[in-house]
């Protein structure tokens, strides 16, 4: 028999490694990867051979098409990172976007860049916003759509102004020195985000930033500022704002933080009831000094207050306090709330509507006589206090709204510091209305006998969200948006609006509920003036489509600094006066307030967007944005255009740390973006490059806080390390083979390799799908099961025998590689957007295209319809069904030392299993290979004439094809037995005929190897 026994081989062999040896010898040019057979099983186990046997096949190696790749198995170190600078370099990733942005393809993706702070370094919050972003973009561009992303950068606004000036403060400098400062170190913030952008990977041009201090945006700004106020929604008035003590300024609801741990100073006082409400004067002719009770958390504001209001179709009742006599006027609803915060009985005296108080007329406690008139109002509410509410007009929205109603005071007697002025009286003046000052109300209050009680009260109040420290509100005249009708076309707007998730939906509307006006106006120097002039006499505004238009004008040309810097004169020119019908300019001088930076940022669609449709097909920002930029944003551009700036809006969670903590520098929790990358001081913050940081972004969930640290850092390190030698395996089995001119069609190939096909012709519209949804955590998973399941523990255990030991032109071996160059392309192209670094560094190493060409520039993954084929999938899922029923019968064997026969009744099963194997006994067919035995026997019956050893099992298969049309489950029996059959020396299969003689397939490798 030709090449029977091992010695003669043996000099063949030698011959042929000879030839080898002189071209560097294949074994010494190949990288060795593992051959072990299919979920785990060893193929090893009980194969004890001779020693003869074991040096036969070290002899048989160099004919064995073993892996081979320079691909580098491992990265770490400063060598990741000098290779992720490579790739950047070699792969043009700085100009791809303007690459991409000058094809001519049909559609376009715009998401519109919600512009970072320019007050600090980046940080993994930017991280994880950036990336996620990008991931977005890239997919969208390999899938041939032009994608629109202007990086932008947010510098105006009171942060910077703090942290430019430092201890400075602002009374020695004036605007344009603030300015300056201010300006300078937003600009040296940037420097350091965009840097740390760039090395993260994500694609821009980032020649071509927006920054809301450049002209050419202040221009555009103004110019929706001017169609606001042309419709009418922008106005100036005086009334109750936020107001932060600490930044001196006025703050919209979007600039404030609620601290839910806040301690007040809760009271409960009484108002001396001097004039009794005339439609229940006959019914109270009893009762004589009856006090109103009122409970209140602001006790400095009781100083201010002008009215006691209750709810008109609510119960009261004037009640008596068991240890005093005192009589109270409370709701008849909180009385037994009252009498156990009070400690004793209330016994009730008489009761009245709320209907009936109309009329009644307090004193005031602290203003000796001031008198006070009780007034129905819609916002008392049971839920707290006594049923009747303090109110203090100037500083609280619905006590200004009853204010308006029933024409009360709004004066104030707080100034911008947060202090008591002299309207307050020589006891008060100067005094901190939240510290000192409540004190002193509160005993001013026990000294004439109207405080009840004191208690501390710990709730929710609204913080200065730069300063963390409390606001308050006081009413000061100040630019306004009318929110009346405006929220609800805004609303109407956002119906159109795809929101992810949708949960946020709610909190969207909520916000816009909450919102009766949006103050635009701020006191401080460093932000964009607003282009009002004011009389020097009467201080009327000078404001219209006019002196808005000019001003625009000049700021597109010179910046907004030449507010400051021009005089008023070319400000508000003669032929400007002249269109508004005014006086002469020497009669107006300039306005001192700037715009909130929300309307800033929310007027960017404005600035940066393509004019053609300037709606963005996404937003994504955190959450924190639902307040901020997204309402900002929709607000204006529904006051100009009645329409939304964006399709769809995606809110992401916070980067927390690995316990969910905020991050913060005093619990030393602080992940550094740079240090992830770099590697830090602490050990266990080693260089993990960029990759990993992305990998993080696109693993988490972001639609709740993503937490972060060495645990989650790690995990994504180890997941793109077995990812990495599943492309080098890949890899390995593709060296020499060129797609162009060595592909294998289809309809030529294995049943097995066509079904991969298939699998991975589903795998693509899976990870499409997940991309499109701004999903990369399902992509992942999706990516991760591939691999796994349909790869590693199925398809490479099964083809690495015929990729091996096959020859290596047999149409056997090429329809392999065929599958595994189209998986490799696939995958590759499939975490490109997740791990550009990468993608593109398997790239310079894949077969198939020319040197030079980059993985971004090529497109999407290439699947084809065609592949889909679920007759073919049935047949192959059947032949799984049975090899997992053979694999049970045999836990913890070598699958490869047994005989397998099928028996299966005549029928649709059996047509499947005759198309792996047309013969009724095969050691070399598609199903003795997908089940990986020696030899499978398909029959219609169990053989009567089983060895004693035999192990019999059974078992169904339900098959499903045309949609369900055609359903039919058919059962089989399998019967196991131990071959007869020696192991090949060479390919390691039990199908020699003896120990020492080389299986028919491997005897025909060798012979035409010599």
């Amino acid at each position: 028999m030709l090449l029977c026994r091992v010695s003669v081989v043996r000099q063949t062999l030698a011959k042929w490694g000879s030839r080898s040896q002189r071209g560097n010898g294949l074994l010494h040019r190949t990288l060795s990867l593992s051959s072990s057979r299919c979920h785990g099983v060893s193929s090893r186990e009980g194969s004890a051979q001779p020693a003869e046997s074991a040096i036969a096949r070290g002899l048989y190696r160099e004919t064995v098409l073993l892996p081979r790749t320079e691909f580098p198995m491992k990265l770490t170190g400063q060598k990741l990172l000098d290779r992720e600078l490579e790739i950047q370099q070699e792969c043009g990733f700085a100009d791809l976007y303007s690459w991409q942005r000058e094809r001519k393809v049909k559609k376009e993706f715009c998401l519109h860049d919600g512009p970072p702070y320019a007050n600090g370094d980046p940080h993994v919050g930017h991280a994880l916003n950036k990336i996620l972003k990008d991931i977005r973009n890239r997919f969208e561009m390999l899938r041939g759509r032009q994608v629109h992303y202007i990086p932008g950068w947010d510098c105006h606004g009171l942060p910077i102004e703090l942290k430019a000036l430092g201890e400075l403060g602002t009374n020695s400098l004036s605007p344009l020195q603030i300015r300056q400062k201010a300006q300078a170190f937003a600009e040296g913030a940037i420097a350091r985000q965009k840097a740390a952008f760039q090395r993260w990977g994500v694609m821009a041009d980032w020649n071509q930033c927006y920054y809301t201090y450049d002209g050419a945006y202040e221009a555009a700004q103004l110019k929706v500022f001017q169609e606001i106020h042309s419709k009418g929604f922008i106005y100036q008035d005086y009334k109750p704002v936020f107001w932060s003590p600490s930044s001196r300024t006025a703050l919209a609801e979007a600039e404030l933080e609620y601290n839910p741990e806040h301690v007040s100073r809760a009271i409960y006082a009484t108002f001396p009831l001097i004039t009794m409400p005339p439609q229940i004067v006959s019914e109270a002719a009893h009762l004589e000094s009856v006090s109103v009770l009122v409970w209140t958390t602001q006790p400095w504001t009781i100083h201010a207050n002008q009215a006691v209001c209750y709810m008109p179709n609510a119960q009261y009742s004037v009640v008596k306090r068991a240890n005093t006599s005192q009589l109270l006027l409370v709701a008849t609803e909180r009385t037994a709330n009252v009498a156990a915060l009070l400690g004793t009985e209330l016994e009730s005296v008489d009761t009245f509507m709320g209907s009936q108080l109309e009329g009644g007329i307090c004193k005031h406690p602290t203003i000796p006589h001031k008198k006070v008139p009780l007034l129905p109002a819609n916002h008392v509410t049971m839920a707290k206090g006594t049923g009747l509410v303090h109110t203090a007009p100037a500083h609280g929205m619905e006590d200004y709204s009853v204010a308006s109603q029933f024409k009360l005071s709004v004066e104030c007697m707080v100034d911008e510091d947060g202090k008591f002025t002299e309207l307050a009286g020589p006891e008060l003046q100067n005094l901190y209305v939240m510290r000192e000052g409540t004190e002193k109300v509160i005993s001013m209050l026990k000294e004439c006998g109207a405080l009840v009680k004191e208690e501390q009260c710990v709730h929710s109040y609204p913080y200065d969200w730069r300063t963390k420290q409390p606001v308050f509100i006081r009413p000061s005249k100040q630019w306004f948006i009318n929110m009346v009708t405006l929220k609800d076309k805004a609303k109407e707007a956002l119906q159109k609006v795809s929101v992810l998730p949708e949960s946020a939906r709610g909190s969207l509307l909520a916000m816009l509920d909450r919102r009766t006006y949006w103050c635009i106006s701020r006191q401080r120097s460093w932000g964009v003036p607003i282009p009002v002039f004011y009389h020097r006499d009467t201080g009327e505004a000078l404001i219209n489509k006019h002196t808005i238009s000019h001003i625009a004008k000049l700021f597109k040309e010179k910046g907004s600094n030449c507010w400051w810097e021009l005089p008023i004169a070319t400000l508000l020119p003669v032929e400007v006066l002249k269109k508004s019908k005014a006086g002469p300019v020497t009669d107006y001088i300039l306005g001192e307030d700037v715009l909130d930076i929300w309307f800033d940022s929310g007027a960017s669609w404005a600035a940066v967007l393509e004019e053609s449709d300037s709606r963005a097909d996404a937003y994504v920002e955190g959450k924190d944005q639902i307040g901020g930029w997204f309402q900002s944003s929709l607000l204006t551009s529904v006051a100009v255009r009645n329409k939304a700036p964006y399709k769809s809006l995606v809110v992401h969670g916070f980067a927390v740390s690995e316990k969910g903590e905020k991050m913060s520098k005093s619990l030393g929790n602080v992940v550094d973006p740079d240090a992830v990358i770099n590697g830090g001081k602490d050990p266990s913050m080693p260089a993990y490059g960029a990759d990993v940081l992305r990998w993080w972004v696109a693993e988490s969930n972001i639609f709740s806080e993503v937490h972060i640290g060495p645990s989650a850092l790690n995990s994504a390190r180890d997941s793109i390390s077995k990812l990495r030698n599943t492309l080098r395996f890949l890899l390995g089995n593709l060296w020499g083979f060129d797609p162009r001119v060595q592909a294998v069609d289809p309809k030529e190939m294995h049943y097995i390799d066509q079904y991969m096909l298939h699998l991975l012709h589903e795998y693509s519209i899976k990870v499409t799908d997940a991309y499109s949804e701004f999903d990369a955590s399902r992509v992942i998973r999706v990516l991760q099961a591939f691999i796994t399941k349909d790869l590693s523990s199925f398809y490479f255990s099964i083809i690495k025998d015929r990729l091996y030991c096959d020859p290596k032109d047999s149409l056997g071996r090429r329809s392999c590689q065929t599958v595994l160059e189209e998986i490799l392309d696939g995958v590759t192209r499939s975490i490109a957007p997740i791990l550009p670094h990468l993608a593109e560094e398997v790239y310079l190493y894949a077969p198939g295209h020319e040197k030079g060409e980059t993985l971004f520039k090529s497109g999407w993954i290439k699947s084809s319809s065609v592949w889909r084929q679920p007759g073919l999938e049935e047949a192959v899922e059947g032949a799984c069904a049975i090899r997992d029923s053979f694999l049970s019968s045999i836990p913890g064997k070598n699958v490869a030392q047994y005989d397998l026969t099928i028996a299966i009744e005549p029928g649709l099963l059996f047509e499947l299993m005759e198309s792996l194997q047309e013969e009724p006994t095969s050691t070399s067919s598609q199903l003795a290979e997908l089940m990986m035995v020696a030899q499978v026997n398909l029959t219609s019956e169990v053989p009567r004439d089983l060895p004693p050893d035999a192990l019999l099992s059974h078992g169904t298969f339900l098959i499903n094809l045309e949609g369900g049309v055609i359903r039919e489950e058919s059962a089989y029996s399998i019967a196991v037995v131990p071959t007869s059959a020696a192991q090949c020396p060479r390919c390691r299969r039990f199908t020699a005929k003896s120990a020492d003689c080389l299986c028919l397939r491997c005897q025909t490798v060798v012979s035409q190897a010599h």
